[in-house]
């Protein structure tokens, strides 16, 4: 068997399990893999996400910064399909999908999506690949008016 190349690991806290696996396996398609009363493995396109129940209250954040997880496609299709299965399956966006950045070498698509327990996950695709870790002659990195901003 070839050698897998590494998978990204998040671990992140939830409220429940069932509310869990509503959001992540039936809304965003993830497989469900060992679960118990605490914790649930799942697949997010190949990478291991873990969701483990606490039992303090969760709270909002007051805008995306600085914490959100998600997915950059490399494939503008597929984020479309992610998008149009996140509005079908009736997801919570926390930021409708746009263009940032349109014209520059730094333009891509994103979306954001907010799970039942307050975590932030933005789905991106890029225009031109070299910017998803290139383009150092640029400085912007995300949307500075939008850092304490919650929309929803």
């Amino acid at each position: 068997m070839p050698p897998i190349s590494p998978l990204f690991h998040l671990s992140f806290p939830v409220s429940g399990i069932p509310q869990t696996k509503a959001f992540y396996a039936d809304g965003l398609g993830c497989s469900v893999g060992r679960e118990n009363s605490e914790s649930v493995i799942l697949d997010l396109y190949g990478h291991q996400l873990v969701a483990h129940v606490v039992h303090e209250p969760l709270m909002p954040q007051k805008g995306i910064y600085p914490r959100h997880f998600g997915l950059i496609f490399t494939a503008e299709a597929d984020w479309e399909t992610l998008l149009e299965k996140s509005q079908h399956n009736k997801l919570t966006f926390y930021q409708q999908a746009k263009h940032r950045f349109p014209g520059l070498p730094l333009e891509h698509r994103t979306f954001f999506l907010q799970d039942p327990f307050y975590n932030l996950m933005e789905f991106k695709f890029y225009r031109h690949p070299d910017a998803i870790f290139g383009s150092r002659d640029f400085t912007q990195i995300g949307d500075a008016t939008e850092a304490m901003s919650n929309p929803a």
